[in-house]
Parts: C-alpha cells; sequence; structure tokens
C-alpha cells in the first residue's frame, strides 16, 4: 500500500526547518524525497536559500524510525497518503504555492465534482443557520461538496446539513488522526465517511490541535475549492483567516451581510467593505454566481408518458402476429400463411401503421414497430 518515497517524505518533512516549501524545493531538485534525504546535506548549496543550518537535520534516524511508526498508524487506519510531488493532491489544492507537502485522508474524494467551502463562526446564530438551512435545500439536487473545518458552529451545521440533504461533504482536520477535536464531532466525522464524504489533514499522528493548527487547516479549506463562502465570524475571526487565503490563491469569496450592531456579522460585514468578499443579496443569486448548475431535467419527467392499449381487431391480430413473427415479411408470404387476398390485406395493414404498430418497407416488405 505504502512505498519508499511515503517512508522518506515522512521523515523529511517531520525535520526541523523542513516545511512545505522548502520541501517541494527539495524534491523538485533532487527528484524524490529519498534522494533528497540522502544527498541533500551533501549538495544542499545547488538550492537557492536553504543554508547548511537549515539543512543539517535532514538524514536524523529518530525521524525515519519516526516515518515507520506513522506508517504502520496509516495502515492500521485505513489512511490515504497523498504526496504533492507525486501529484496526488486535490488539483486545485495543489495549485496553491504552499500547499501541504503531505496530505493524510480517510474516506473518498470525488475530484469531478465541484467544491464550494463554507466556513464561518464557532457562535452560529439563528441567522447563519436560517441561511444555511436555505441554502441547503435549495441546492440539494446539485452536484457538489461542500468543505468546511469540522468546528463546532457553523461548520458542523455546514456538514450535518451536507448529510441530510445526500451531498458528500468533506471535514479539514487542524490535528492527526489519532484524536478528533472537538470529541463532540467524533461520531459527525465518522458519519462523513460512512456517506462517502472525505477527512483530510497534513498533520502526522504525533500532531495535537494546537492554536496555530487551526490558521494552517483554513489554507487547506480555501485551497481546495474555487469559491468560500463566509458566513458569520466576528472581528479578527478564524474565518476572516480563510477568506484572506481564498483571496491569495484568487479564488472567489462571498460573505453574508448583518446588521453593524451583530457581532458575528462585523467580520463579514468588513470583508465586503473591504472589497475581500461579494456582498450575498439572495440565496439564487449566490448559486448562480458560484456555477453549480442543477441537473437537467428529462423531457420524460414534463411531460407524463401514459401507454395507451389499443385492441386490435381479429384480422388485426393475425397479420400482425404474422408480421411479428416473421420481420421484414413480404405481401405474397403474408398472403400465403393468412389465406387472405391482398385486398383484404392492404387495408388492414394501412390500419396497423397508422396505429404505429406496423412500419411499411421498400419491396412491399413489413416489419413491426
Amino acid at each position: 500500500m505504502y512505498s519508499e518515497e511515503h517512508l522518506y517524505s515522512i521523515a523529511l518533512r517531520e525535520c526541523n526547518l523542513i516545511g512545505d516549501i522548502n520541501f517541494y524545493k527539495l524534491v523538485r531538485t533532487f527528484g524524490s524525497a529519498k534522494n533528497a534525504w540522502q544527498h541533500t546535506k551533501k549538495e544542499y548549496k545547488r538550492i537557492d536559500g536553504l543554508g547548511y543550518k537549515m539543512v543539517a537535520d535532514i538524514g536524523n534516524p529518530i525521524h525515519l524510525k519516526f516515518a515507520e511508526k506513522e506508517l504502520k498508524f496509516c495502515e492500521k487506519n485505513n489512511i490515504i497518503i497523498n504526496l504533492r510531488h507525486a501529484g496526488e493532491l486535490p488539483k486545485l489544492l495543489n495549485e496553491c504555492y504552499d500547499a501541504p507537502a503531505i496530505l493524510y485522508q480517510k474516506g473518498s474524494f470525488d475530484e469531478k465534482k465541484q467544491k464550494v467551502s463554507i466556513v464561518g463562526t464557532r457562535n452560529m446564530t439563528s441567522y447563519g443557520s436560517h441561511f444555511l438551512n436555505d441554502f441547503f435545500e435549495e441546492i440539494k439536487s446539485c452536484p457538489f461538496i461542500s468543505v468546511s473545518g469540522l468546528a463546532l458552529g457553523i461548520d458542523k451545521e455546514v456538514h450535518e446539513q451536507s448529510l441530510l440533504k445526500g451531498i458528500p461533504t468533506v471535514g479539514v482536520l487542524a490535528h492527526g488522526f489519532h484524536t478528533i477535536y472537538p470529541s463532540k464531532n467524533r461520531r459527525l466525522s465518522e458519519k462523513i465517511v460512512e456517506e462517502g464524504g472525505t477527512l483530510f489533514t497534513e498533520f502526522n499522528s504525533s500532531r495535537k490541535p494546537d492554536r496555530e493548527n487551526f490558521i494552517q487547516r483554513n489554507r487547506i479549506v480555501a485551497g481546495i475549492s474555487p469559491a468560500t463562502i463566509v458566513v458569520e465570524t466576528a472581528f479578527g475571526g478564524g474565518s476572516v483567516s480563510t477568506a484572506t487565503f481564498a483571496n491569495q490563491y484568487n479564488r472567489e469569496v462571498f460573505a453574508l451581510p448583518g446588521k453593524i450592531t451583530d457581532k458575528q456579522s462585523q467580520g463579514c460585514n468588513q470583508l465586503i467593505f473591504q472589497n475581500k468578499a461579494a456582498a450575498i443579496s439572495t440565496v439564487k443569486d449566490l448559486i448562480d454566481s458560484l456555477g453549480i448548475k442543477k441537473p437537467k431535467i428529462k423531457m420524460e419527467e414534463l411531460f407524463c408518458h401514459s401507454e395507451i392499449n389499443i385492441q386490435l381487431t381479429d384480422s388485426q391480430q393475425l397479420i400482425f402476429t404474422v408480421i411479428s413473427d416473421h420481420p421484414q415479411i413480404s405481401l405474397d408470404d403474408i398472403i400465403e400463411k393468412t389465406g387472405l387476398p391482398s385486398h383484404k390485406i392492404l387495408p388492414t395493414i394501412l390500419e396497423l401503421e397508422l396505429l404505429g404498430k406496423v412500419k411499411s418497407l421498400s419491396g412491399r416488405q413489413f416489419m413491426i414497430i
């Protein structure tokens, strides 16, 4: 299931001073994480911006032992390890300059469906709840995937509304898969995977839900989708950072405006005022702006189709049966098999044609429809 490249990638990313950007520089220079692990300390001068102090921890056997342990953990817990330099990240996320070098995954992820990131405060109000309910009700028949951060409040509501409406949803974690934070969302996280959704994290099993991880997590939420919706957030709320990342990645940002006196709307209003987000006027206009198309209704669904059973006369049934049993039968053969003269057969065939039962072919041949 896992390769040497997975092993050396985890070890390399664990080294001091080797973040996602430097990791990507190394594997592009040396061709693989294994080669970077084995050769960087000798040839670090080949890479602009990397001094000896920055690469000094590469090759440390402690990190390789950790990587071996991490692979066992991932195998035991059915965790997929996506490597950026192997082209395994979600397409839009891979375009981000600071995309994670490694992205751990539980569940399935449909790259073909459009993604919409929806974020907001943990202190959701009835205003935000009503908006999400209206939004998901309007968009439930559309083929898309919702993305959020599996926190309480808006995030939790996004995931739950998605599951309720049969929409796949992605939860991005701020810690490793050894835990779920907040613990209240453990069952929700399991249900996301069970219902065909995905859990992503860039953090290995040693990483706890530390404060700084949540801002780092937000760039994945913003980077994975072409558009981010901020439902409710206060001044300086975490969702503002998600919107900032989305702007940096040249993605669309929408914010739900509210009263200037409502604390949980002040961050959204500020984003709109600073031209960092487009104001949401109506749910319909938002869906149109997102470019998500509802599936086309088939013609037969627009008009009821009822089949009319036509009772054939004895002579019609006789000729219909003969033609049915002998496709492309000629008039002479019909005369022979029925014992009827042509002046009785031809009018009956015309009646069957008008009823849509029989079709005339060249050479006085006939077949049923």
